[in-house]
């Protein structure tokens, strides 16, 4: 070994596989060793559903990482600690795998993970280990989309491609007063909690086997702490767009190995119309309704839109959208607006910036098959003196004729509800597609009437949302 040149700088020094030599010690110089910043376990583990920890790490990649399970051991006198009275003793439980499902031999003890940081290049940094908070509990036994899991075993091939679209029920207005007294009085309140139907979700959702997943109100922390580890185990990577003032907003999810991200376009509906020249004429136009130009304007809803590319046939694009839009009941000329601002910012994107590319979109847009907004979307117009435009009555009138140029079909058709509430139930999400580039291979069957109202009404221990989610194979045409 040679002495290193005191006007040496560290980034030349330090070489990987140098030795430092300090009197009689030896170092292993190792340059940006893999090293984990963050792992953590879920706060509620189901017995039956799939636990997907938190992997944040530098260096390093969680697909590149090792992971040892362990459960904690029964103890022969059924206390929780060892003789020695040093602990609990942990038992192997699985090795490899980074998503981990205990089963029902496992309920009423805790788990435990080391994970060991790994760059894919055979080089590890030093492992860490995490335990559950609690033990495992009991599953609910059947949920409402076992059944449907039978149908999505398997990721559809390569010519085609297996959409969702699911209004997952915020955390934000499902844990209310207001939502527990009287929205879902029939939902056990330990079924409305977060960490509860975030099991659910989890396990709905992966079992799916998706190539797209577009989700409504999906509170920021549940994507970034939950929804987007667990999804990126199972393939799929995901993009977050927040509504304004707002602490939930959209996600879309793509299968890796079927899609890249070639760009995103994601607008918030009150912005664009005020500022973006796109809108101009839609914006003049609603300049001659105050009142209604207001409640356009107070509105938080945005749009997600991603371009991906697939992966096996680079000139196979597709441009994806997805939306929630405004809620309220009498609120048919707003939601007109919207979709009138949504369709044209799509038509730039798959007419001029990418001419021709096929279109999906998504959404809960709180439309039911005889609304204004589901004809217009469908037939491409809307008269100047449809009935939505008076939704809210004379003062808020708003008459406009609008078009747009896609021809879109709804992939799964009509189904009887996609919301199902003690005091409504209707037809209020869609997976829109271009009917001129895609078609249906298969539509998911919804949960049957039975399965959906064995709990009364949604949200239920078996289910996690008010919604139902729609699924459908579609193929290039």
């Amino acid at each position: 070994g040679e002495a290193v040149a005191e006007e040496v700088p560290n980034v030349a020094a330090w070489q990987d596989g140098a030795v430092l030599q300090i009197g009689e010690a030896q170092y292993r110089v190792e340059r940006n060793p893999p090293a984990l910043t963050e792992l953590r376990l879920p706060r509620s583990l189901l017995a039956g559903f799939p636990v997907c920890p938190k992997v944040n790490a530098e260096f390093a990649a969680p697909q590149h990482c090792l992971f040892r399970w362990y459960r904690e051991q029964r103890p022969a006198g059924g206390g929780g600690e060892t003789a020695g009275g040093d602990g609990p003793a942990w038992v192997e439980a699985a090795g490899g795998e980074r998503v981990f499902t205990p089963s029902n031999a496992m309920v009423g003890l805790r788990l435990k993970l080391r994970c060991t940081p790994g760059d894919g290049a055979q080089r590890y940094g030093p492992p860490r280990e995490v335990e559950s908070s609690g033990p495992v509990e009991a599953g609910p036994g059947a949920c409402t989309f076992d059944s449907r899991h039978l149908y999505t075993k398997k990721v559809c091939g390569q010519g085609s491609i297996r959409a969702v679209s699911y209004n997952i029920l915020a955390d934000t207005y499902a844990q209310t007063e207001f939502s527990r007294t009287v929205l879902y009085p029939y939902c056990a309140p330990y079924a409305l909690e977060l960490d509860y139907r975030q099991n659910l979700l989890k396990k709905e959702l992966a079992g799916y086997s998706a190539d797209l997943i577009c989700l409504q109100e999906v509170d920021k922390s549940v994507f970034v702490d939950s929804l987007a580890p667990a999804l990126d185990a199972f393939g799929l990577e995901g993009l977050f767009k927040i509504k304004e003032k707002q602490h939930e907003g959209l996600a879309t999810f793509y299968r890796r190995d079927k899609f890249s991200l070639l760009s995103q376009h994601d607008i918030a509906f009150s912005e664009a119309l005020l500022s973006d020249p796109l809108h101009k004429e839609l914006h003049e136009k609603l300049a001659q309704y105050p009142l209604v130009q207001e409640k356009v304007l107070q509105r938080s809803s945005v749009l997600q839109v991603s371009v991906l590319q697939s992966a096996t046939d680079p000139s196979r694009k597709i441009c994806v959208a997805n939306t929630h839009l405004y809620w309220h009941p009498k609120g048919g000329n707003i939601r007109l607006i919207q979709i009138a601002v949504a369709l044209s910012h799509i038509k730039h994107i798959a007419c001029d910036l990418y001419p021709s590319i096929p279109v999906i979109f998504c959404g809960d847009f709180n439309s039911t098959p005889s609304s204004g907004t589901y004809s217009f979307i469908n037939s491409g117009v809307i008269a100047e003196d449809h009935e939505d435009w008076v939704s809210n009555g004379e003062e808020e009138r708003c008459n406009m004729p609008l078009s747009h140029p896609f021809k879109l079909l709804s992939a799964c058709g009509e189904p009887a509800y996609t919301n199902y509430v003690g005091g409504f139930h209707g037809c209020l999400d869609y997976i829109f597609i271009d009917k001129n580039a895609l078609e249906v291979e298969q539509v998911i069957p919804l949960p049957s009437h039975e399965e959906v109202t064995t709990h009364q009404a949604l949200p239920s221990v078996s289910h996690p949302s008010d919604h139902i989610a729609l699924i459908c194979d579609l193929k290039w045409k």
